[in-house]
């Protein structure tokens, strides 16, 4: 028999359905995944280690949840993920506006209603996905808006006189009764407000305007906070702090294929007849380890996961231009391409007074100027910057090429064809490839081979110019002496 075929009050006690509240919901399904080695939390990646025990822990002692971290670290994620260990339908008494349970009612109305019509009260059924509310913290939010409030168009059209029960009108809180609720920012909900939520967390009860109400509410609350608030716009009062049972601290990617997993996951791409070397997909991420090292953005803000992304999005769109442009079936990413991720990166970091000096695109080009030459270190010779005058490294043949011409081109509007021709007229940077990179695969040779030309912009070896349509290569010093 499917449950959502009971329709009142007795066929549910025939049924033997049995109340719970919802942090032992939480848990006992939560209990049923940890026995069957599944996880409710798909999707959230990088976490199995660190973040996704400490929440299950949390869950599983039935306390309210702090998600302490930086932006981009998939805190909302987690907490709507949560609904997953939600049951899929839970009864209630039909017209309650805070989800009554039929077995356990606390609404004067769900009341009022089961001793009129007992056994043959109507009842409907809640959805899982209907069970989660979520409310952003902002200077404009009030406790009438999260608790409740007199509502005097009801007390008028009722004829009710204000200290009758029926005229209030209830807030966000009350009405995610039996549900999760979420607030997101907490440290930017004014102190006033936060104070209103104490008896929620602990007695599990509300007071609207003075009214002698007791509603035991029950509620899974989660909050989300960054730490940087706390300084800068606001801060969790201490008695609130208290109140949560669990803070957990999330973080961004510890390396490069987590990074590159959850990019993916998140691009949301198209299909395009666009091949992406995994050498690409590592200087992408790369760039944004290097922005939460860099000395020209505000550590404490942190680099979202969000800028590897849409970062991920343009470069694809890049490629994809050029594609249209050309009227060919299909191209691959290059390393010139990461010039169209620069708008990507602008407007997701927040600059230090150094970086604001320089500009955020000059911050944008150093990032990535920086993510290539980490690359060309792991995989080529490093470059000394001290060396013995005659010693002969493996980049001289390369070097002597550039001297010896007037320059090199890589255009943007240049075919698959035509790139890969100008590519391999310098002969020194095949031999190098074949030394120190053997046996890759035709696209991700070639973008190694402008990866060591920018590792050598990067280690001040050779120069370059960026122009409208591409990039020009030149030695450090030949054509200044060539010109003398």
């Amino acid at each position: 028999m499917e449950v959502t075929t009971i329709k009142t009050l007795g066929e549910l006690k025939q049924f033997g359905y049995a109340s719970r509240s919802i942090k032992v919901e939480l848990r006992e399904n939560l209990i049923a995944h940890l026995k069957n080695k599944t996880t409710p939390f798909t999707g959230v990646i990088g976490y199995e280690n660190t973040v996704l025990p400490e929440l299950e822990r949390a869950i599983l002692s039935m306390h309210n949840i702090n998600l302490l971290g930086l932006r981009g670290q998939a805190k909302t994620r987690i907490a709507r993920a949560m609904v997953n260990l939600l049951d899929p339908f839970i009864p209630v008494v039909s017209g309650s506006e805070i989800n009554d349970d039929p077995l356990q009612p606390i609404s004067k109305f769900a009341i009022d209603l089961i001793a009129e019509m007992a056994d043959k009260t109507p009842i409907s059924w809640l959805a899982r996905e209907e069970r989660f509310f979520e409310k952003l913290s902002t200077p404009d939010v009030s406790v009438s808006d999260l608790i409740g409030d007199i509502d005097p168009i009801k007390a008028a059209n009722l004829k009710l006189s204000y200290a009758d029960p029926r005229v209030l009108h209830f807030g966000m809180i009350p009405r995610a009764n039996r549900c999760i609720f979420v607030i997101n920012e907490l440290p930017d909900l004014q102190a006033r407000i936060q104070v209103s939520l104490f008896n929620i967390l602990q007695e599990g009860d509300i007071q609207i305007r003075g009214f002698k109400l007791r509603l035991p509410i029950d509620i899974q609350c989660v909050f989300t906070a960054n730490p940087e608030d706390y300084t800068n716009r606001g801060s969790i009062v201490t008695p609130l702090k208290d109140r949560i049972g669990s803070q957990i601290l999330t973080h961004y990617p510890k390396d490069i294929e987590t990074a590159k997993k959850i990019t993916a996951q998140e691009s949301g791409q198209q299909i395009l007849p666009i091949k992406v070397p995994e050498l690409a997909r590592d200087l992408l991420e790369q760039i944004s380890f290097e922005a939460r090292e860099s000395d020209y953005i505000d550590a404490k803000s942190g680099v979202s996961a969000r800028m590897s992304i849409t970062a991920f999005q343009n470069l694809m769109s890049t490629a994809e231009r050029r594609l249209l442009l050309s009227d060919e079936e299909s191209t691959t990413i290059r390393l010139s391409d990461f010039t169209g991720i620069y708008p990507a990166i602008t407007g997701k970091v927040e600059l230090v007074y150094e970086g604001e000096q320089e500009g955020a695109d000059f911050v944008a080009q150093h990032l990535l100027e920086s993510a290539i030459k980490t690359l060309f270190d792991a995989r080529f010779p490093k470059i000394k910057k001290l060396e013995k005058k005659d010693a002969e490294g493996p980049y001289d043949p390369l070097l002597l090429w550039f001297f010896e011409s007037e320059g090199f081109e890589l255009l943007e509007d240049f075919s698959d064809s035509m790139y890969r021709d100008q590519l391999d007229r310098i002969t020194p940077l095949t031999a190098l490839l074949k030394e120190y990179a053997p046996g890759v695969d035709k696209e991700t040779n070639y973008f190694l081979k402008e990866l060591v030309l920018w590792g050598l912009v990067a280690n001040n070896k050779l120069s370059k110019h960026s122009f409208s349509n591409g990039t020009e290569f030149k030695d450090l010093y030949g054509s200044y002496i060539n010109g003398l």
